[in-house]
């Protein structure tokens, strides 16, 4: 990803640095576990850890792929050049690529679930602030775009906090399904490598050897962990479309901060616009891009192909890159959102006492009109208002067939905002526990 929307730490995990360390360090196990078995001199594989503590060299690397054209080639070549050619000599000794690379990249994407689990766990926390700041702040919620019933602020924030303490454990989940390692040699047989050397390997690593490997691991493992990042990154565009409708200028029921010299528009100095909210909701496309070709890399020809190798190379660092940079800023956003709430009773009282129309029709029925008249009785009221601009209460209160059923005292009764709180505790310690 461009630096606009890249955080270092998530970069140094796709770093060349960072690669060849792994390799390394993978190369190095396996050494000091076929010394273990006999299979290759100790001494060899202490002298292949002379290179713990030296910054490999990524553009001699580069020298010699560009002879060789094989990456791993290249770097082993340059190993053999630090430690010397022949303590080198067992390096690889019955491995192939494949068992370097997989296993590398997924110590990568697991460092990377690391610092995703961290960002969503710090989102979580500005969300249950702000629900535990708005619980009863009114505000209307909407269907189709168009007013319902009354809601509040905090369930607002506490309906993302539960979405996004699902996508919690599927990422945890996700991590824990791609920490799989493989060195089971050509074809994953083990016919050259000992599986106990795997084992070694993965210990040291902190990962689980992988149960049955080709001579690459299995890519169902990476899709269903690209596809986890993508349905993160929908939650993450569902939180940013709500506050992108909430400042639109006719409804400004919460904004983006605006700080101190921010600029708006080139062209009309009054603009404040939901720049950041509209750039999660790019960023999100991005990221769900990358989940189809992570899907079309689990059908591979026989044991190997590299079908898969440029799809990952591109996704690995991209989708990880963006979804950390994307849920860093949507907590910054939560964090500094600016609430109105008078906005809010102003908007749900724009059509004056219509959204109350469910507890009208209700009572009603109750009262023993029929569901189809009472329907009829309010639905001709409430289209007084939307088409008149007249008050609801004042309608229902003039209307005779209504006030035969209920009195004046129980019509005003059902225009109580406290009715649609009643309930938000209980929901909220569904969401955040008693």
């Amino acid at each position: 990803m461009i630096p606009r929307y890249s955080r270092p730490d998530m970069v140094a995990i796709w770093s060349p640095e960072t690669k060849f360390r792994i390799w390394f360090e993978i190369e190095a196990h396996a050494c000091d576990a076929m010394a273990d078995l006999g299979v290759i001199p100790k001494a060899n594989a202490e002298a292949v850890w002379k290179a713990r503590d030296v910054d490999f060299d990524v553009a001699r690397i580069d020298e010699i792929e560009a002879v060789t054209k094989h990456d791993v080639i290249a770097f082993l070549t340059h190993l053999a050049e630090i430690v010397g050619a022949d303590e080198a000599r067992f390096v690889h000794q019955g491995m192939t690529s494949s068992d370097v690379l997989d296993t590398c990249f997924n110590i990568q994407l697991t460092r990377a679930a690391d610092i995703l689990i961290a960002d969503v766990e710090g989102l979580l926390a500005a969300l249950k602030r702000r629900a535990m700041e708005h619980r009863m702040t009114l505000r209307i919620g909407r269907s189709h775009g168009i007013h319902a019933e009354p809601t509040t602020m905090g369930l607002t924030f506490a309906r993302f906090y539960a979405e996004m303490d699902r996508n919690l454990a599927r990422l945890k989940t996700a991590r824990a399904e791609i920490a799989t390692g493989a060195l089971s040699g050509a074809v994953g047989t083990f016919a050259n490598i000992d599986p106990r050397v795997e084992e070694h390997v993965c210990k040291m690593l902190s990962l689980t050897p992988e149960p049955i490997s080709t001579q690459v691991i299995p890519r169902d493992r990476h899709a269903a962990f690209f596809a986890t990042l993508g349905v993160v990154a929908s939650s993450v565009e569902n939180i940013a479309t709500e506050i992108r409708h909430m400042q639109r200028t006719e409804v400004l029921e919460a904004e983006e901060f605006f700080s101190k010299g921010q600029k708006g528009s080139s062209a009309m100095p009054h603009k404040r616009n939901p720049v950041l909210t509209e750039n999660l909701t790019g960023l999100a496309r991005l990221v769900r891009g990358m989940v189809i070709p992570a899907l079309e890399n689990v059908a591979l020809w026989h044991e190997r192909d590299i079908s898969h190798s440029s799809v990952e190379r591109n996704i690995g660092p991209d989708a990880t890159v963006t979804l950390d940079f994307a849920l860093a800023r949507l907590t910054t956003v939560i964090d500094k959102l600016v609430v109105y709430p008078d906005n809010m009773l102003a908007n749900m009282n724009k059509f004056r006492g219509l959204v109350m129309s469910q507890r009208v029709l209700l009572a009603l029925t109750q009262a023993g009109v029929s569901r189809e008249d009472a329907y009829t009785l309010v639905q001709r009221n409430a289209m007084k208002v939307w088409e008149q601009g007249k008050d609801f209460r004042e309608e229902l209160l003039a209307d005779p067939d209504v006030t035969a059923a209920l009195s004046p005292a129980e019509i005003e009764e059902k225009f109580d905002l406290g009715y649609h709180t009643k309930h938000v505790d209980t929901i909220f310690a569904r969401v955040f526990g008693s």
